[in-house]
């Protein structure tokens, strides 16, 4: 009996939009196709496909917003983001890191092009994923992940055939340096051209690939670059072909079984939980952050 899991979609990237004046995302998740819940923890998916952006004295970006009850995690592939928060958190992402920001109870934040690389301009390529919290954590305190590439587990391929990033959870023995609240399993595949590799998931975590790079058959079919692969929940193993030199994002995790209400951006359990939101921010209760 096979344990591969079957292929529910390959989806085509959606028209982009603008998310400020910095990112122009392709929105996957949440949407027709995939809903609030189906590819629960991970509740949105915007993937900023590469872009050339012009040199700017000025740079682009998201200016100060609020988050409460979830987390944010930035993946840079291409390009440099500079971000603060109203707990005092700020830093710089650039080719290869990663951004965890666990807003939780609420904080503000900003995100923008950081300054050397807009008044270079260049080559831009980010995803950024809302990891949904469970109702005991939406309270907790801020807090903030700097995960750097050369802190990621490292799983070498043989034969020089590339290696797995490992992000969160863990792939063989290797394990992520995340820290995460609900088990997830996130990872980059960086595969040279012929590489294979097999992945084995629970098959009640939701789980999908975003080709990011280069292009590959997945259990038996053609994905290209900028596609997404959505799995169904009936078996663990997931065969990977890179059919040119390629970069996918795996993104797998335990589902959280409880109600979501989302407003713009605060994704809680009740309509009085986001009504709460609201009010707390306009009393200033999210802290101060200049734009």
């Amino acid at each position: 009996m096979s344990n591969k899991r079957s292929i529910e979609a390959i989806i085509a990237p959606p028209p982009p939009h603008m998310v400020g004046d910095g990112f122009r995302v392709h929105g996957f998740f949440p949407g027709d196709r995939i809903d609030k819940k189906r590819m629960s923890p991970f509740f949105l998916m915007d993937y900023n496909s590469k872009i050339d952006f012009s040199p700017s004295d000025r740079p682009r970006g998201v200016s100060v917003h609020p988050h409460r009850g979830f987390e944010t995690v930035t993946i840079a592939y291409h390009g440099k983001v500079a971000h603060h928060d109203s707990a005092g958190n700020s830093g710089v992402i650039g080719e290869g890191d990663v951004q965890w920001m666990t807003a939780a109870s609420g904080l503000l934040h900003k995100e923008y092009h950081e300054k050397e690389f807009s008044r270079r301009g260049g080559l831009f390529q980010m995803v950024q994923l809302w990891v949904n919290l469970p109702a005991k954590y939406k309270m907790t305190a801020p807090k903030y992940q700097e995960i750097t590439q050369a802190m990621m587990g490292d799983y070498e391929l043989p034969g020089d055939k590339g290696k797995i990033e490992v992000i969160a959870g863990k792939y063989k023995d290797v394990k992520g340096p995340a820290f995460t609240f609900t088990p997830v399993e996130l990872y980059n595949a960086r595969l040279k051209k012929g590489a294979q590799v097999e992945f084995n998931l629970p098959d009640t975590y939701n789980t999908g690939l975003l080709i990011v790079e280069g292009s590959a058959i997945i259990n038996g079919d053609a994905a290209d670059t900028d596609h997404f692969v959505l799995f169904k929940n009936d078996g663990e193993q997931i065969d990977v072909e890179a059919t040119d030199d390629a970069v996918i994002l795996i993104l797998s995790g335990e589902p959280i079984n409880e109600p979501i209400v989302q407003y713009g951006p605060f994704l809680m359990n009740t309509w009085e939980e986001l009504e709460q939101a609201i009010e707390d921010v306009n009393a200033g209760k999210f802290g101060v952050l200049e734009e």
